[in-house]
């Protein structure tokens, strides 16, 4: 099939990302991945929950879309009284893909943040989201080290996320609206470098998929994530 913006099955929507794109968080910077464009900001508080391991910090997140990011406008989840269903399992499966990143004893007693705030949604937000969070993350960790707050940065492992799909029974990565919207098939991962697997969410939408199909999705999104970890590289360098 012939995708609406003339890109190859196994091609990427052209990536942007800003870093320190917001003066006052540890961390910041504005991802854009085609139309997609999330802010994504870190902010380090030096406690951390009740739960936590004593001497061990804690990683979370918290994921929304502001009223305008689609193509209609939305409520707001504070003028619902509690988070959508949708916000509170990304934020969470968010939340879930940073903490893998990072070697908790190493950050000791405290709790990085990440906000991810979708400016604009065209698909991908939660994998976005994953990618340009884990940025705001390190750049948040290295401010730390080098404040001497931390001997070095906890980040042990890069980590980005991509999604891909069927449709119209094609596999295509990284899907845009127009694509996901009636995407028979939606899968999103995320990996680190090392080419593991840390999230794997796969769902048929129009219809059930096969093994074999779901490891052709797979593929795609590691060849995606490759491509996104290359970018976080030159934007971070070594961690």
């Amino acid at each position: 099939m012939t995708r609406a913006d003339g890109r190859a099955f196994n091609e990427l929507r052209p990536i942007k990302i800003t870093t320190d794109f917001v003066q006052f968080a540890e961390g910041s910077c504005l991802i854009e991945c085609g139309d997609t464009k999330v802010l994504c900001c870190a902010s380090v508080e030096d406690r951390v929950p009740p739960h936590v391991p004593y001497g061990q910090g804690w990683v979370t997140a918290e994921y929304s879309m502001l009223p305008r990011a689609n193509r209609e406008r939305s409520k707001r989840d504070i003028a619902k009284l509690k988070l959508s269903p949708r916000s509170a399992e990304i934020q969470r499966l968010v939340g879930r893909s940073l903490r893998a990143a990072v070697d908790m004893k190493k950050l000791g007693e405290h709790t990085i943040t990440v906000d991810c705030d979708v400016l604009q949604g065209d698909g991908g937000t939660r994998t976005a989201s994953v990618t340009g969070g884990f940025i705001a993350l390190a750049l948040a960790c290295r401010r730390l080290a080098e404040e001497g707050v931390l001997g070095a940065s906890p980040v042990r492992h890069y980590v980005a996320g991509v999604s891909a799909g069927i449709v119209e029974d094609t596999a295509l990565l990284d899907l845009q609206y127009s694509e996901d919207s009636r995407a028979q098939v939606d899968l999103n991962c995320v990996m680190n470098e090392l080419g593991e697997l840390i999230e794997l969410q796969g769902t048929g939408e129009g219809r059930s998929f096969t093994l074999t199909e779901q490891q052709d999705l797979v593929r795609l999104c590691a060849k995606g994530c490759k491509e996104l970890l290359a970018v976080q590289r030159q934007i971070l360098g070594s961690i």
